[in-house]
């Protein structure tokens, strides 16, 4: 069946989780919202560094960012903390987050007088959005609520030969019951791009889909570095990778078979069904992330080397092609379908496996980043700070 168990919201989307999230408008609210969190356990402190000495592009995406984090389905009410002198203003993102009808409440630090009784305040108001979320039931809602993130990280040879697989098999699942996925990670789009640009649903998005690849790859050789003299990283050399074009090969399989709808900016706010590309780095955490801010309530995420990082709003599912992964990181991955390189499964019934897996994730099942408390949290930069 194409339903799970999720939160309504007023906007018309649903939440697969209740959260109450703490957001800070900079780094200098982060020690406020450590306390409050740790006071009030039931929420979510969601700190970054920075929001200071921001301007332009690289203001707008990190502003675009905590937004999203606060209209993201899965969380339930938000307490915006701030300074009180930070280029992003703590009304302005509240305004902006409780157009979707949850409740949203502000503590500025300055305003109070100072971080103990800013930490007292937002106490007291975290305490009371916790009760009020305290009475949301889960009701049946259909698969096609559902965006999720596709990521790959820690990658080797099993990952384009199996994880990636049984993720585009999901992914292609989902899309025709209506959902929508996010295939992300425009480092891992080179020199494979021209495959995803064929898929395209048009010559706009296939020329938008080149430009963003092309855009990337611009900026980074303005460091002194080309992407194309090899990407992978130590691990995924040592897990049998070559090149990026390899690497990338093996990447976009996990945006399963269907036409590519759109391609959006980093945590643009995800508003077309189907298969999109969202530019975000190849940075795990930056890059799930990104894709969070833009409205997936979980992310999958392939791994042959084996990597624990998960979000502190949207669930993880950690999924990997790796035998020896599975059993050595067996505290950490979700799904195994090492099966598929013995012989023992199908690209096909792995990708039954894992859309069964998400249907309980999406119900409240709990994944292992969940358990372990893995909530790493960064914003991608795109400029330099003042």
């Amino acid at each position: 069946m194409n339903t799970f168990l999720g939160y309504p919201r007023p906007d018309g989307r649903v939440g697969v989780r209740n959260h109450v999230a703490i957001i800070t408008c900079s780094m200098y609210a982060n020690r406020v919202a450590e306390a409050v969190g740790h006071l009030v356990p039931q929420a979510i402190p969601i700190m970054h560094h920075l929001g200071i000495g921001q301007h332009g592009l690289d203001l707008a995406q990190t502003t675009r960012t905590l937004i999203g984090i606060g209209i993201n389905p899965n969380v339930g009410a938000c307490l915006v903390i701030s300074m009180g002198n930070e280029s992003i203003d703590a009304e302005t993102l509240a305004h902006k987050i409780s157009k979707t009808g949850k409740p949203v409440e502000t503590v500025k630090i300055m305003a109070r007088g100072g971080t103990s009784a800013a930490t007292r305040q937002g106490c007291l108001i975290t305490k009371e959005l916790v009760q009020k979320l305290s009475t949301c039931n889960r009701e049946p809602c259909l698969m096609a609520d559902l965006v999720i993130g596709l990521e790959c990280g820690g990658s080797d040879f099993t990952s384009g030969l199996a994880s990636n697989p049984t993720l585009g098999e999901v992914t292609d699942r989902l899309v025709h019951a209506g959902g929508t996925a996010i295939l992300s990670e425009t480092t891992e789009l080179i020199g494979a791009e021209h495959i995803l640009a064929r898929r395209s649903v048009s010559p706009v998005v296939a020329e938008h889909l080149t430009q963003i690849v092309q855009r990337y790859e611009a900026r980074v050789q303005a460091t002194g570095f080309d992407m194309r003299d090899g990407n992978p990283s130590p691990g995924n050399i040592a897990g049998g990778l070559t090149t990026i074009e390899e690497k990338s090969l093996g990447c976009v399989v996990k945006g399963g078979t269907t036409s590519v709808m759109k391609v959006m900016e980093y945590a643009e706010l995800v508003s077309q069904k189907g298969l999109v590309v969202m530019d975000t780095p190849g940075n795990d955490v930056e890059s799930v992330t990104g894709m969070v801010a833009g409205g997936a309530q979980i992310v999958l995420f392939t791994t042959g080397r084996g990597t624990p990082t998960g979000n502190p709003v949207a669930p993880v599912i950690k999924i990997t092609g790796n035998n020896h992964t599975a059993k050595n990181m067996a505290t950490n991955i979700d799904v195994d379908v090492s099966g598929i390189l013995t012989g023992d499964m199908t690209t096909t019934e792995a990708g039954e496996k894992l859309y069964r897996f998400l249907q309980e994730v999406a119900s409240g099942k709990l994944v292992k980043a969940e358990e372990h408390g893995n909530r790493e949290f960064a914003i991608h930069r795109i400029g330099m700070t003042l």
